[in-house]
């Protein structure tokens, strides 16, 4: 049983005529005859009791007619429910992405998103580094915001904005009027480490030459928490200089460039290859790049 098999056995009700129907169907009678006796051996039923060129519908035929009109509403009401899609999106959207990257990036993105689609629920999932990646891949989130490179190749990579790591100390610290630092630098002092990650691991390729003399004094996995930590005068920390803009700028702490290179960070939008992305989704990429510039690509 199919929706045209249906739709043909409604219109030879309607027009209580097989030949009829056979035109506003654009089939041949013989052809729509088929259809029917089709459809009573799938029923096991007779639907039209037939007196000469007259029909009429029998008991079954009444029934089924009932059912048949309910099944095509049904249909076309999903169908305007899948079209309405296309022009007022709903559902929801799941993001990984850090603490960091929800503090600093999402609010903009999702104030923007939620004018062009009031319809759609936004849910942000926190996750760090390698765990990001994991979500997407697993289709526990639909897009994940993280630290580029990404290694792995069944996702979509849009680079959407650039920032710099750089030493963050209290604006009364010793460092604090240095152009830039070398790792040389803050080996006299207590530092405040990333617990992993990427910027961990190029941290860590920095200090390389002075790593028996540096301090670390904590390792943390939250950003944020570094940032209060340094604004407490527990040692020297290293930022994304976008994580303390307004501290900066308030004159509360200090951001200095790294020696003898500058270290940027490439924060990446992900999402897996082979997913079908709905109007909302591309939405999404489309909000997010106008927030941070329409240059940027897929990568």
């Amino acid at each position: 049983m199919d929706f045209d098999q249906l739709h043909t056995f409604l219109e030879i009700v309607r027009l209580k005529s097989f030949s009829k129907a056979a035109q506003t169907c654009y089939r041949t009678q013989p052809a729509i005859s088929a259809q029917i006796r089709q459809l009573e051996h799938e029923l096991k039923a007779e639907l039209f009791e037939r007196f000469g060129s007259r029909i009429s519908l029998t008991t079954a035929g009444g029934i089924f007619a009932e059912y048949s009109e309910k099944l095509l509403d049904i249909r076309r009401q999903a169908q305007n429910a899948l079209n309405e899609l296309e022009t007022s999106p709903r559902g929801e959207l799941v993001i990984a992405a850090n603490e960091a990257t929800c503090i600093y990036v999402l609010p903009s993105v999702f104030a923007e998103y939620k004018t062009q689609f009031p319809g759609v629920q936004l849910q942000v999932n926190r996750a760090y580094g390698s765990r990001v990646v994991e979500a997407v891949m697993e289709n526990v989130a639909d897009f994940g915001l993280t630290q580029l490179p990404v290694m792995e190749k069944r996702v979509q990579i849009v680079e959407i904005h650039r920032d710099e790591i750089r030493a963050v100390v209290p604006a009364s610290h010793p460092l604090a009027n240095k152009e830039s630092v070398t790792c040389e630098d803050v080996i006299p002092y207590q530092l405040l480490l990333p617990q992993t990650g990427i910027t961990r691991t190029r941290l860590n390729a920095w200090f390389e030459t002075v790593e028996n003399e540096i301090r670390v004094s904590m390792e943390l996995d939250s950003s944020e928490t570094m940032k209060r930590f340094v604004m407490a005068g527990l040692g020297v920390s290293f930022l994304a200089a976008s994580n303390f803009k307004r501290e900066v700028d308030e004159g509360i702490l200090k951001a200095i460039p790294l020696a003898p290179e500058p270290m940027i960070r490439k924060l990446g939008l992900i999402y897996r290859k082979d997913k079908a992305l709905p109007k909302a989704a591309l939405g999404f990429i489309d909000v997010i790049l106008g927030q941070f510039g329409s240059h940027h690509k897929p990568a």
